[in-house]
């Protein structure tokens, strides 16, 4: 059995279901991401994890045991995990007074607690602040105070809502780089929650995809971004070219798409006459000012319709007789002058292609 384990677990709210059968399974020391959108029961599902919650139905494992026993038990249970929440709660006291206030609630020794506590503010970079009050700390600091007050505590069980939503990309890299630090130099096992595709994607050894309170899709970062499960899953991952079509042939996995007299070349098992959508994404299509020779399966003229700067990247619409839309460095942009009007040529292999049944 995993180390936390759920079983058809379900959670209502005012005769709604928040959260419908999720099947789960945890190893211990893993880092898992569980990633959604805004309302999808990524917290719901946290809080149950961490037995603050009573599930409407279904089965919570711990370590082998049943969560459901006596309160007792739970509370033992309880006691080797840490909840960190996405608005991180701060005492009218001092950071140092904040770190050590689990550890003097199960009343650890003073001078053992001291040594703790100083090392700690030291691995989060608030050495210098210990006597500062918390609650005139920046978000990112509190955010900082909260995950070293759970670090003290060394709970086997890490829980993360959302801990870099609500900050500046400065304040977000930091608190990044402090998750990435303690994954590294502890065993914990850690629970994150966050709608930031890209930090689970960096920070997670598997993924679960929440929408509407279901687990639709659990996986490596691989699995689930590049061979997204369905069309809801391919939205929430970035995939912003998603193409409906039909299948007209399949000959050794080599399908041909019909999308309205435009044809797609991809990978896939399904049979001729199967509706599907094409996925690809934005990253996966070169663009050229002429046609040139590549093994690139799909090519298709076009014309620029839009395209904005974001970053280093430029993110450009194109009308190829279908939308599609290019993510580009902006030096490229710079140079290829893609402006409105602008006429290209838009390739993509038939390996970057993932398709899915259509919904």
């Amino acid at each position: 059995m995993a180390f936390i384990e759920t079983v058809n677990l379900s959670q209502k709210a005012d005769d709604r279901y928040i959260l419908q059968n999720i099947n789960l399974a945890i190893e211990k020391g893993e880092v898992f991401a569980l990633i959604g959108a805004t309302g999808a029961g990524k917290t719901t599902l946290l809080r149950l994890l961490n037995l603050i919650d009573t599930p409407a139905s279904g089965k919570i494992y711990f370590d082998g045991m049943d969560t459901a026993q006596s309160a007792r038990s739970r509370l033992e249970m309880r006691r080797r995990m840490a909840f960190v929440l996405q608005k991180p709660v701060v005492f009218n006291r001092s950071v140092f007074d904040n770190v050590a206030s689990g550890l003097r609630w199960r009343g650890e020794n003073k001078s053992r607690l001291r040594e703790k506590v100083s090392h700690i503010l030291e691995e989060v970079g608030l050495l210098p602040e210990r006597n500062r009050n918390a609650r005139t700390l920046s978000g990112g600091e509190m955010q900082r105070v909260a995950i070293a007050r759970a670090m003290a505590l060394e709970p086997e069980v890490l829980l993360l809502d959302e801990p870099t939503a609500n900050l500046d990309p400065v304040s977000a890299g930091r608190i990044e780089e402090l998750i990435t630090e303690v994954i590294k130099h502890y065993t914990t096992t850690f629970v994150l929650a966050t709608h930031d595709m890209a930090l689970g994607q960096r920070l997670a050894d598997r993924i679960g995809v929440l929408v509407n309170g279901k687990l639709l899709q659990v996986g490596n970062s691989r699995d689930v971004f590049a061979t997204p499960g369905n069309r809801d899953i391919a939205r929430l991952v970035g995939v912003e070219n998603i193409i409906d079509g039909v299948i007209t042939s399949n000959q050794d996995r080599i399908v041909t798409i019909d999308i309205g007299g435009r044809l797609i070349e991809a990978i896939s098992d399904y049979a001729v006459g199967r509706a599907v959508s094409a996925c690809v994404r934005p990253e996966d299509i070169t663009l050229a000012l002429s046609p040139v020779s590549s093994s690139a399966r799909n090519s298709y003229p076009g014309e620029v319709t839009w395209a904005v700067a974001m970053g280093p990247l430029t993110r450009v619409e194109i009308d190829c007789g279908f939308p599609l839309v290019v993510m580009v460095t902006r030096k490229s942009a710079e140079e290829m002058k893609l402006v409105t009007g602008r006429k290209v040529f838009a390739s993509f292999k038939a390996t970057g292609v993932h398709v899915i049944r259509k919904n």
